[in-house]
């Protein structure tokens, strides 16, 4: 069967670009591998669908994808999420942006963004075929055959937007694209350190993470799990470090200040509860932003016993604020997050022209989306990446 355009995937970046497509556009088709579309749209954010992060100046939004930043800067200067944002509204679909900046539709479902996309497909008469998988794509003379399970199309055009797809990078590698190896990207650390006992849920609201092997540091909120570390912060050092921490199995020294102040501030900050409470008990204190069972397991593990804090001598507050600034944990591996899943690797940006999307090596063959080697932080970036470059490709094909 013939097809003008055939787009290979029927998640974030296929369907924007079939709801952005030029409506005149004769046979245009979706195949999707999945019996339902835009499944990770479904799932992300808990079924909320964080679209995009409330971050409109380029240069600082590219800050937040450790790979594709300098390729990206140009995409979002046409596409970016103001332009995200002012599309859903203008198909119905109001936003709210939260604390953290990422933007959610106001229903607080994914459905939403769902339906939307797939009306907007629709009226672009777009058809889409689920169930469909992609066996091999053949560049012809005249165009592309790509061989199914379900039979051979034919196309002027191929768009690839399958996501972190092992099977389509493998076709993909066939038509002579280098595939950067993926590994794993925003994950939260394993650590089964005893300062963590009975801790599982407690928040940090501002603290720093660091490999100083890496020369990796980032701040943010910290959560403590029942197997290790994980939050913002965690996710941060995971994502800077992906290609890193994969060849060291996940396996490294993390240097955490739990406070995110300096130990000189944080020994000031020891001397002046010395001095306003000289009479109280140290297990029964905490400071500025510790629980009092993690304050509890500090000392502990300072080996520090309980007393009051006028006993307490300028060598026990020194070795204090040591474990509040700069404790050293053995990381022993690495949890990934179902729902928040990303992977480092793809089709080589080297061989996209980003201008277009178009592949350097193959005219009318485009990819958008986590199948190239570009992926952001957790927040609304990866779906941006896959709006700014669907959009372009749709402004290409006329």
């Amino acid at each position: 069967m013939k097809q003008r355009v055939v787009i290979v995937g029927g998640g974030a970046a296929g369907f924007f670009l079939a709801a952005n497509i030029y409506a005149d556009n004769q046979d245009v088709i979706i195949i999707e591998q999945a019996r339902q579309p835009l499944q990770k749209v479904r799932l992300s954010g808990g079924g909320r669908c964080n679209l995009t992060h409330a971050c409109f100046e380029p240069h600082e939004l590219v800050a937040s994808y450790p790979r594709g930043s300098r390729e990206l800067l140009g995409v979002f200067s046409r596409f970016q999420p103001a332009d995200t944002i002012q599309w859903f509204e203008n198909k119905g679909v109001m936003t709210y942006t939260d604390d953290e900046g990422c933007v959610f539709p106001v229903s607080d479902s994914s459905l939403s963004v769902v339906d939307v996309l797939m009306r907007e497909a629709s009226r672009n008469g777009v058809e889409v075929r689920c169930g469909v998988t992609v066996k091999e794509i053949v560049k012809t003379v005249d165009g592309f055959e790509i061989k199914t399970d379900k039979g051979v199309y034919i196309s002027d055009i191929v768009v690839i937007t399958t996501g972190s797809s092992r099977r389509m990078w493998e076709v993909t590698a066939k038509l002579g694209h280098n595939i950067i190896p993926p590994v794993p990207s925003l994950f939260s650390l394993v650590c089964r350190d005893n300062l963590f006992r009975d801790l599982a849920g407690t928040v940090f609201a501002n603290s720093e993470a660091a490999v100083p092997q890496l020369k990796i540091r980032q701040s943010g909120t910290l959560l403590i799990t029942h197997h290790g570390l994980s939050g913002p912060v965690i996710l941060r050092v995971s994502a800077f470090g992906a290609r890193e921490l994969n060849a060291m199995d996940c396996k490294f020294d993390l240097k955490i200040n739990w406070l995110a102040i300096s130990r000189e501030d944080a020994v000031e900050l020891l001397k002046f509860e010395k001095r306003r409470k000289p009479a109280g008990h140290l297990y029964s204190s905490n400071i500025k932003q510790v629980t009092s069972a993690f304050w509890k397991n500090i000392l502990q593990k300072a080996n520090i016993s309980d007393r009051l804090w006028a006993d307490l001598s300028n060598e026990n507050i020194n070795h204090i604020a040591e474990y509040l600034t700069n404790t050293t944990l053995k990381i022993t591996g690495r949890n990934t997050m179902k729902e928040e899943f990303v992977t480092a690797g793809g089709v080589d940006r080297r061989e996209i022209d980003f201008k277009t999307m178009q592949s350097k090596i193959h005219p009318n063959l485009y990819f958008a989306g986590e199948t190239i080697d570009i992926d952001g932080l957790t927040g609304g970036y990866n779906f941006q990446a896959c709006w700014s470059e669907a959009y372009i490709i749709s402004r290409m094909i006329k």
